[in-house]
């Protein structure tokens, strides 16, 4: 029997009390329909990878602005203000067009998964300070590899052994760009892993996350723990930004926002298999900004190990999907 045949036969007064049910649905749905940042869109393989190389770009923008930048300026300053201005973007818009978004359903996680990003941009940076720039790119994109590592742990899946070798074949890659940027075996080597593994845990992170709160909520507090965990340092390591640092980490803060904003159109107009191997044109832009901006050939061992990461993380992509694990 349909709906409207049942609410026929149970007259007006259920109609009545329906009403303001009814009401409330519909005044929910169109104020999430308001909500520019994410609307819903038919699937798109060609949109979704314009997205995607769209966001690989920003990311080296962002990147290579956070290079600059970290030659004037602290680290925590840096990451500080990239934060801030994604944090007042992103607040303000959802503050006037859908304040209810700015709740999220899990607080605790959405802080925790903005820990591991706040550490992984930290990080990053430091890393940016020592090592060349498309070394430094290359590590970052050894996230996808070690996600797979990490799922048999966090996400109890079990991954097949074509999976594992793709694993060593991506760490293999790391071990080549880390030798090659000159970094002797100490903390400063494990540094470029720990950025990787950040990423890797964020990633994870956003993956648990995916049906607990709306995309905009979780964009909103992607900022939240960099804000916080950055700014009492402010006093200690800060210095006065002149007017160009001004605008170059206002500019910072702006990629960092649209870049994740990019990200989430890009799988949402197409699927995951498809759009995430578009991920690592991110390398074609580092290379370019690498001899670009900050003149730096990259080395054959550089090359080498590029190549490497990059054939193990489209392994992943391409090759079986880890399986849940059996209870015992």
């Amino acid at each position: 029997m349909s709906t409207s045949s049942r609410e026929a036969r149970s007259g007006a007064p259920r109609e009545t009390e329906a009403a303001p049910r009814e009401s409330a649905a519909a005044a929910r749905e169109a104020e999430a329909a308001s909500l520019a940042i994410l609307p819903t869109a038919r699937q798109s393989i060609g949109r979704g990878v314009l997205w995607m190389l769209l966001t690989t770009l920003l990311f080296v923008c962002q990147d290579s602005l956070a290079r600059i930048l970290v030659e004037r300026h602290a680290p925590t300053e840096v990451a500080f203000a990239r934060y801030l201005v994604h944090f007042l973007i992103v607040g303000a818009y959802l503050a006037l067009r859908a304040p209810r978004l700015l709740v999220s359903r899990r607080p605790a996680a959405q802080i925790l998964r903005s820990a591991f990003l706040c550490a992984n941009t930290i990080l990053g940076i430091y890393c940016l300070k020592i090592m060349p720039f498309l070394d430094f790119s290359a590590v970052v994109w050894v996230a996808p590899v070690l996600v797979t590592a990490l799922s048999v742990v966090v996400l109890r899946e079990k991954v097949s052994l074509a999976g594992w070798v793709s694993v060593f074949i991506g760490l293999a890659g790391v071990w080549i760009i880390v030798s090659s940027a000159g970094l002797s075996f100490s903390a400063l080597t494990v540094l470029p892993l720990l950025v990787a593994a950040t990423n890797a845990l964020y990633q994870i992170a956003t993956r648990m996350l995916r049906t607990a709160d709306e995309p905009a909520t979780t964009l909103f507090y992607t900022s939240v723990a960099g804000v916080a965990f950055c700014a009492p340092f402010l006093p200690f390591f800060a210095t006065r930004p002149s007017p160009e640092s001004l605008g170059l980490m206002s500019l910072l803060g702006c990629f960092g926002a649209a870049s994740h904003f990019c990200i989430i159109r890009a799988f949402s107009a197409a699927p995951a298999n498809v759009v995430a191997p578009f991920g690592y044109t991110a390398l074609v832009w580092a290379s370019l900004s690498s001899v670009i901006v900050f003149s730096e050939i990259p080395t054959l061992r550089t090359v080498v190990g590029t190549a490497l990461i990059v054939a193990a993380g489209l392994a992943i992509f391409f090759g079986p999907r880890p399986q849940p694990m059996e209870r015992a």
